[in-house]
């Protein structure tokens, strides 16, 4: 059998977890495993157990492993990993994948079971807001590590690659993130929150200090508009962030807080909106920013290289500053019901490029080289 045949047994560790339910990884994870699986290949992907008490072993196709992790916003992830990673060295995979560059400390451990391994680093994560100095060593340690033991680094936008090529001297594939554009009936997740299509704003996120929810709902008093704005998400370990925003909501009975969100309440909240803000300022490709633009609303985004690498000329930029201020920007797109159907058929073509089969097709020749190398 050609190596181009055979079917590959890969393991998908440092996510939360399928089915996804949290962020952007865990929609990396379930689209690519699952069409992995679809291919004829063997996915497994680990998962956090407190977060998915009575799933099935599998989902779509994909073996769930459940283990524990700390419940603490400085070692969970880490922790996991580590349970992971040793479970994984008892199995035969062909390759491991590991995401996030907090968790490259297992690729020592792998790579003296000579496992094949390839990390997804994800953004610049060093550089959130949340971290303390611990946390901020932890993710400078990862870059580090994922340069020594990772058989190959994957960025997910050109701007992380370049970072590791000017910081530390090494080359990375770039495979950037996909959408999906499910043709499916809107849920009932509207008349629920009192929603009109077509009129209302949309934020989605997890409530971090470096997604700018904050920002965004106390920038948009200054927005002359009776629309809804309807911010979805929360965070473990953001309570503070959190009563900030129920305090703006109380005093501005248009910022609508709906706690998290998912599946089929999501999507359709994505493609009725008539704004969607992207206020993320860490990251490399945003997951719902490339979904925002494809689901049939403008879209305007906090201006960082990543967000420009995703939106390009097809969304507007704001700041949080006196320039293109955050308020100016969303004014001036509300007032021209014109313009914005121009921006809508704009973010749609270019959401287009992003595509989770192409995605696939790249992350599979990744894994088939790194079972096959010499």
């Amino acid at each position: 059998m050609r190596n181009d045949d055979r079917s590959l047994s890969v393991a998908i560790l440092g996510t939360r977890g399928v089915p996804p339910r949290y962020g952007g990884f865990e929609t990396f994870a379930g689209e690519l495993g699952k069409r992995l699986v679809a291919r004829g290949h063997r996915v497994t992907v680990y998962c956090r157990s407190s977060l998915y008490r009575g799933e099935a072993r599998e989902w779509n196709g994909v073996r769930r492993i459940d283990l524990p992790a700390a419940r603490s916003k400085y070692f969970e992830t880490v922790s996991h990993a580590g349970l992971s990673a040793l479970d994984a060295l008892a199995r035969s995979f062909d390759a491991v994948l590991v995401c996030n560059a907090a968790n490259a400390y297992v690729l020592p451990l792998l790579a003296a079971a000579r496992i094949p391994v390839a990390i997804n680093v994800d953004g610049i994560e060093r550089m959130r807001t949340k971290w303390n100095a611990l946390g901020r060593f932890v993710y400078m340690a990862g870059e580090a590590l994922s340069v020594g033991f990772a058989d190959r680094i994957v960025a997910d936008a050109q701007v992380i690659a370049d970072y590791y090529r000017e910081t530390h001297q090494t080359a990375s594939e770039v495979i950037a993130y996909g959408a999906g554009f499910p043709d499916e009936p809107d849920s009932e997740v509207l008349a629920r929150l009192g929603l009109t299509a077509r009129d209302y704003l949309l934020y989605v996120s997890r409530l971090e200090p470096e997604n700018h929810p904050l920002e965004v709902a106390r920038g948009y008093r200054d927005v002359d508009s009776p629309r809804p704005l309807v911010l979805v998400g929360d965070a473990p370990y953001s309570a503070g962030l959190i009563a900030e925003l129920r305090e703006v909501a109380a005093n501005d009975p248009r910022v609508m807080l709906t706690g998290g969100l998912y599946d089929a309440d999501y999507r359709t909240l994505q493609r009725n909106a008539l704004l969607y803000v992207q206020a993320t300022a860490v990251g490399g490709t945003h997951p719902a920013l490339i979904e925002a633009m494809g689901s049939g609303g403008a879209v305007v985004a906090y201006d960082t290289p990543e967000n420009r690498e995703v939106g390009g000329d097809a969304i507007c930029y704001f700041t949080f500053g006196d320039r293109t201020p955050f308020a100016e920007v969303v004014s001036s797109a509300l007032a021209d019901p014109a313009a914005l159907d121009a921006w809508r058929a704009k973010a749609r073509a270019r959401a287009r490029m992003f595509n989770w089969d192409a995605v696939t097709d790249a992350y599979e020749a990744l894994f088939r080289a790194l079972a096959f190398r010499p």
